[in-house]
This record gives C-alpha cells, structure tokens and sequence, in this order.
C-alpha cells in the first residue's frame, strides 16, 4: 500500500470513490453534490496555495481509499489545526488498515505543514469508523451543531 498525495491523472479513480463516499453520507441521487462542487473542490486539491489537501491510498495502482484535510488558523493554539474533513476506504478493502493508515499519513502530513492538532468528526452511529478513531484519537466529547445559510 503507498499513501501519497493526489495527482492529476488520479481524476477517474478519486471520483469513483468521492462518488462512494458521499453515497455513504446520504448524497446521493437528487441530494449528490452538484458536480461544480466536486469540480472545485478537486482543483483545490491540485492548488498548492490551498489550505486543502487530499491523501490517498493505492494497491497495485488502484485507489482504494481517501482523505481529505484543510489546515487553518485555531483560536486557542497558536500553530494551525488540521481538520480531517473526509475519510473513506473502498468497501472491497476495509478491514485491512487502509483507513488506519490514511490517519496516521494525515497527522504525517500535519506535522510537515506545522500543524499542532487534528480534528474530525463522524456520526454518532458510525460503529465501525468509531472503533477505529477510539484507538487512534480521543473523543472529546463535543456535540457538532450546523446551519445553513442561505436556505
């Protein structure tokens, strides 16, 4: 398995498991991400100015799982954070430590951008995600609100 940063050519196999990914969180069908968003996110990803980067796992060069991050500033640290924003293996390959692997290249990846943390956060009925994160992270306990605007 090697972790390494996306590239241009990954375009195809990121999208199939982007496409994964957010089926998994219910957008899907008529709720999908429209694919401007998908499009700008990617270029992100691909723009070194960005504060976003994208991870990926592959096995005999194909990609089998994902992580997304965006570092910024914290109120109450004074290095930035790094929030892990997605995180998704392919279902043909969990279980294996890809997912494990792809957290422990994110705070790799941290570290080397001077970041002092990182965050993210699941569903609370995420079993099985959440047994990987008891191991590797410390559930702090905070409860996340949202709210669109515009709607």
């Amino acid at each position: 398995m090697l972790i390494r940063a996306v590239q241009p050519g990954d375009w195809r196999q990121w999208h199939e498991l982007w496409t994964g990914y957010n089926a998994f969180y219910g957008r899907e069908g008529e709720t999908a991400l429209p694919e401007p968003v998908t499009q700008q996110t990617w270029k992100r990803f691909l723009d070194a100015a960005e504060p976003m980067h994208a991870l990926i796992a592959e096995v005999d060069g194909q990609l089998v799982g994902l992580a997304h991050i965006v570092v910024h500033p914290s109120t109450s640290r004074a290095a930035d954070v790094c929030y892990l924003q997605d995180l998704f293996t392919a279902p043909a390959v969990r279980g294996k430590g890809i997912a494990r692997a792809l957290v422990e290249a994110v705070y790799e990846k941290a570290l080397s951008l001077g970041c002092c943390r990182v965050y993210w956060q699941t569903k609370a009925d995420n079993a099985t995600a959440r047994r990987l994160y008891d191991r590797v992270a410390a559930h702090k306990g905070f409860i996340v609100y949202s709210h669109e605007l515009g709607e």
